[in-house]
């Protein structure tokens, strides 16, 4: 029997976001497709979606099931294949050690640069964080949004999965640089702000600034900015502005992104909203 031709099946999506560091994501569906061996200078954050893969690493076969996540180390040597016949689903991230060893110093490691012992976990807490990063950036959410979702991620891969020893440093008093970005978001809620250009603006690193901010306001940066948004549509849609202007004038893509966040705070889409605005004007 000839063997069967699996390439039609297999498929892959790349992503590299400059507003994330420069930051490159991957996911693909891999069924006869096998990685030779080599190795990175940057860290592989892997969730294996369906299926499950094999890999050759530290001198071993090792396999990483659906709902798994697994860590290679940058100059690390390892290969890449499917173990099952029908091959398996992924997302991975592929994280610079520079940026990994500056979130670590952040939170606390007593790390320069964090080392992944064990390959594989089974975390459902990373799992879903990743998951839903990876979904933000392909839907094109907002920057801040998902910048908040891939510092969680690494956060949590970091203080749970790495050999550093963490003791977490407390965001001090920081009203002036908080106050600053609050009134940065509001003059330029417009505009798909990252975190890291709010965290530069202040003097601050993104990690510290993220809990900072969240500390001294109750809501993480990409939260208030969703609040401003919403807040503004608002006031377009009183002054007679349609559905999709305003969705384009607060910096959503079109007008299901604006519909999706004023229903998810406020419980009404902005046609209803008008409809209702309207009859109470009648």
């Amino acid at each position: 029997m000839a063997p069967r031709n699996n390439s039609g099946l297999e498929w892959s999506r790349y992503y590299h976001d400059h507003q994330l560091h420069g930051l490159e994501v991957l996911h693909a569906r891999f069924i006869g497709h096998r990685y030779a061996r080599h190795a990175h200078d940057y860290f592989v954050v892997a969730l294996v979606e369906r299926g499950a893969a094999s890999y050759w690493y530290r001198g071993a076969q090792r396999i990483t099931s659906a709902g798994q996540v697994f860590v290679i180390n940058p100059d690390e040597p390892h290969t890449g294949e499917s173990a099952t016949p029908g091959g398996y689903v992924y997302r991975v991230l592929y994280p610079r050690i520079e940026l990994v060893s500056r979130v670590a110093a952040d939170i606390g490691s007593n790390k320069m640069e964090p080392f992944f012992k064990e390959s594989a976990s089974q975390d459902r807490r990373l799992a879903g964080l990743l998951s839903r990063f990876h979904r933000f950036l392909a839907d094109k959410a907002p920057a801040a949004r998902c910048e908040s979702l891939f510092i969680e991620a690494l956060e949590r891969l970091i203080t749970h999965h790495s050999d550093a020893q963490v003791t977490r440093r407390k965001p001090g008093s920081e009203r002036p640089a908080v106050r600053e970005a609050r009134e940065y978001i509001q003059a330029h809620f417009s505009e798909d702000i990252s975190i890291s250009r709010l965290a530069s603006l202040v003097s601050l690193s993104p990690y510290y600034f993220a809990r900072a901010f969240e500390n001294e306001t109750g809501l993480p940066p990409h939260a208030f900015l969703e609040t401003v948004r919403i807040r503004k549509a608002r006031e377009l849609l009183d002054r007679g502005h349609t559905v999709v202007s305003a969705a384009l004038s607060v910096g959503y893509a079109d007008q299901s992104h604006l519909t999706h966040r004023f229903k998810r705070l406020l419980g009404i889409t902005p046609g209803q909203y008008v409809r209702e605005s309207k009859l109470q004007q009648d």
